[in-house]
């Protein structure tokens, strides 16, 4: 179990062994479902723990060149890359990092793979399809909203993929249950299984939650045996954003200030929604606080204030069984995925460290930012 007081704050500490349990369920799925599952960049990029992962996924993901070249030299494996539109002064260079390649439309498909394709080594092209399957409530994370620029439409394809495509990528889903992949599974097969007899693979992305507390692992399984039952050709790849650091760390602050403005006191944190906790605002989703619940009358109440000037850098009110006082810490969690890949040094404030609790209850200290990181990213 973490100590707290030992971590410095600001800072998110990931629990070691928290990670390893999440990787293990997750190479049961594997292993009983037969399908690979792949690490996604864009939610956890902690490449420390990179030989780690390496232990139990099949490979890892990438939606640009600096991803798929951080997967290959510090995992040591060709990346699965696919970007809604490739660079073309990157391409060569994501060609050497990626085993697979797969194009948003056909028009980057012809562009990029025709003229580009001679590799030495062999590189599996793959499109990426719109099913027009989801069950994302929120269209900021609903790549088959309406007007999607994410992967090709079934009409647009006049009834044939092109010449060479050997896999579909698909990614509806996020943070969603495996009744939601397991009817996924059969909306993509009803729509584009005539072209499944052409293909070597098919993706169907992220957004599989298998980690989460109540989450049917049985049903997923069953549903993706099922799947390759009646495609026994085809190696079916997952790559979960989320699930793989769900709920292995959190981000330790400390109160900095309390301000009472007509009778709302907030608690001013040595941290930022905005800068270090994103999505929070812009999903939105309420962050848990560990000692802390929804506003319960009676007892001291506080909104939590981020340090940055951005007059919305806040989260509405918690309640505390102790009234709070400069220097406490307070313990956010489940903050390492889509938070330290998505954060900024806007406003100039301090990054938070980047911290491993390891499994022997020692914490090593992997990053501190300092000014010359933030001086770093301007001009």
């Amino acid at each position: 179990m973490i100590n707290y007081s030992a971590i410095p704050s600001p800072a998110y500490v990931l629990d070691e062994s928290r990670l390893r349990r999440n990787l293990e369920l997750i190479q049961r799925v594997q292993q009983e479902s037969g399908v690979s599952v792949i690490l996604a960049l864009k939610g956890f990029s902690m490449w420390k723990v990179f030989p780690l992962v390496k232990q139990y996924l099949a490979g890892a993901t990438a939606s640009s060149l600096h991803e798929a070249r951080l997967i290959f030299e510090e995992m040591g494996v060709q990346a699965h890359t696919y970007s809604p539109a490739y660079m073309p002064d990157e391409f060569v260079e994501i060609m050497r990092y990626s085993s697979h390649i797969t194009f948003n439309s056909v028009a980057q498909y012809e562009r990029f793979w025709g003229p580009l394709s001679q590799a030495e080594r062999p590189i599996s092209p793959g499109l990426r399809v719109n099913p027009e399957f989801s069950v994302v409530e929120t269209d900021l994370y609903n790549p088959s909203a309406a007007g999607s620029r994410l992967g090709t439409m079934l009409e647009n394809l006049g009834g044939q993929l092109p010449a060479g495509i050997e896999g579909l990528h698909i990614h509806t889903l996020c943070e969603s249950s495996a009744e939601d992949t397991a009817n996924l599974l059969e909306a993509v097969e009803a729509r584009f299984g005539v072209f499944f007899p052409q293909l070597k693979w098919i993706n169907f992305g992220g957004g599989h939650l298998m980690t989460r507390k109540g989450y049917d692992i049985e049903h997923l399984i069953k549903a993706l045996q099922a799947f390759r039952a009646r495609n026994p050709h085809l190696e079916v790849i997952l790559e979960p954003g989320s699930a793989i650091a769900w709920e292995t760390g959190e981000l330790v602050s400390t109160v900095l200030d309390i301000v009472d403005s007509h009778g709302v006191k907030t608690a001013i944190l040595d941290v930022s929604f905005t800068a270090h906790m994103p999505d929070t605002l812009e999903m939105p989703y309420r962050p848990k606080v560990l000692g802390a619940t929804d506003p319960v009358p009676g007892k001291p109440t506080y909104r939590l204030g981020g340090v940055s000037c951005l007059a919305g850098d806040f989260m509405t009110e918690y309640s505390f069984e102790q009234e709070l006082q400069v220097g406490d810490r307070l313990i956010l969690w489940d903050m390492i995925h889509y938070t330290m890949v998505k954060t900024t040094t806007f406003n100039g404030v301090k990054h938070p460290d980047i911290c491993i609790w390891h499994e022997d209850d020692q914490l090593e200290v992997v990053k501190h930012f300092g000014y010359e990181d933030f001086r770093g990213r301007l001009s």
